[in-house]
């Protein structure tokens, strides 16, 4: 028996039926195509978020400095352990943290001074590219700070307003001078957007009087394909126990977390919106199988096998699913393309909203990857050969005298 000729002349035949379940197929499939894509975007900005603009890869402290950050807490040997990583494949950078107050002419408030390496900390992260307004710091000009950006809403300042800082220096002298905001940053994380303050690593150095030596010494790997954990023991080993070592998986445990759990998520979205299509396709082939038990008793009787009938209702389905998947990929990928170069602006309902520390990037760009195609494919064949199971095996049992006479 040509089964496949069989089970494209029935598809055909109740071409109406057909078009009304495979436009249901395509649809839910190339809505769960764009649906993965913005998950993948999601997952790959908000990693962007924790690694590129903050944290790095790993993260190097005096073991007491996380719980206890002191100004004191330095690592002495800061410009040794940077050099010795950055021979041994590694971005380095080092890092230096104050507190104080900040003040304009209309507020105050308190705020963590960032000292960072205007040479080697666009080598970590990408910080320096995420200027709202105004421009990153330079060196020529050891004034300029650039600040977060709720605290410039917070301090009713903009560029080129002056601010000014008092708080305590190393050999606990009173530490006080007046700053010019010469960038804004957009949203990074609640601590830097509401109160971090940028400056050079010299700047703060002279400001609060400090020693040689850094708070913190963060690293980047060159290939960020390798494996992190990996690199971290590395790390560990060639530092030592004398300091803390670790990435950015354990600093940020929700955010990893929530990462991790990102595809589970999207499995979950699939079940719920498959059901629905699984409902169709049931419906649909019942339909279809009840119209034509005449014709299945007459093709029973001339000796046609129950496997023989239950593959022609699969191919039946395999026929429309098909034709769905193909649809749905060109519509979802086309979707999801537009929305990976142009994302969607949630300015509105996003903008300042932060979880677990990491703010939402208000534009949420899709990712468009070849899983984000593979995988909601895949399930909706799966969903379909479970939604015929029983129309199939009802063909199968059927006995031909019934099926002759069946009005």
């Amino acid at each position: 028996m040509q089964l496949f000729t069989f089970a494209s002349r029935n598809v055909y035949r109740n071409r109406h039926r057909t078009i009304v379940t495979t436009l249901a197929m395509a649809f839910a499939c190339a809505m769960m195509i764009v649906f993965s894509a913005l998950m993948e975007g999601f997952a790959i900005g908000s990693e962007r978020n924790v690694v590129s603009m903050n944290t790095g890869d790993i993260q190097i402290h005096l073991p007491e400095y996380r719980d206890d950050p002191d100004i004191y807490s330095l690592m002495g040997n800061a410009s040794d352990i940077t050099k010795q990583f950055s021979s041994d494949g590694f971005f380095a950078t080092e890092r230096l943290f104050a507190f104080g107050l900040m003040a304009s002419d209309k507020s105050s408030s308190g705020v963590q001074l960032r000292g960072v390496d205007l040479v080697s900390e666009p080598t970590v992260t990408d910080i320096d590219q995420h200027i709202m307004t105004g421009h990153w710091l330079e060196a020529d000009n050891p004034r300029g700070v650039v600040i977060g950006k709720k605290l410039s809403k917070l301090l009713d300042v903009g560029l080129g307003d002056e601010l000014i800082f008092v708080g305590q220096t190393a050999d606990g002298y009173m530490a006080n001078d007046s700053f010019c905001i010469v960038g804004i940053l957009k949203s990074v994380s609640a601590a830097i957007d509401n109160g971090g303050v940028f400056m050079s690593n010299a700047s703060l150095r002279e400001l609060i009087t400090l020693p040689e030596g850094a708070h913190e010494i963060v690293l980047m790997r060159n290939d960020r394909s390798t494996d992190l954990e990996k690199a971290t023991a590395k790390v560990q080993q060639q530092v030592g126990d004398d300091l803390e070592v670790m990435n950015w998986q354990k600093l940020m445990p929700i955010v990893n977390r929530f990462l991790e759990t990102a595809d589970i998520q999207i499995f979950i979205m699939m079940i719920f919106t498959y059901i629905a299509v699984g409902s169709v396709v049931l419906n649909a082939m019942l339909m279809s199988v009840f119209e034509r038990i005449h014709e299945f008793g007459i093709m029973k009787a001339i000796g046609v096998k129950p496997l023989q009938l239950i593959i022609l209702i699969y191919v039946e389905m395999l026929i429309q699913a098909f034709f769905a998947v193909i649809l749905a990929v060109i519509v979802g990928s086309g979707i999801s393309w537009y929305l990976q170069q142009h994302g969607i602006d949630m300015s509105s309902l996003a903008d300042g909203i932060s979880f677990a520390g990491v703010a939402f990037d208000p534009v949420w760009y899709a990712s468009l990857t070849l899983d984000s195609l593979i995988v909601p494919s895949f399930f909706l064949f799966v969903i379909a050969a479970l939604a015929v199971l029983y129309p199939a095996i009802k063909v199968a049992v059927i006995k031909p005298l019934d099926a002759i006479h069946h009005q």
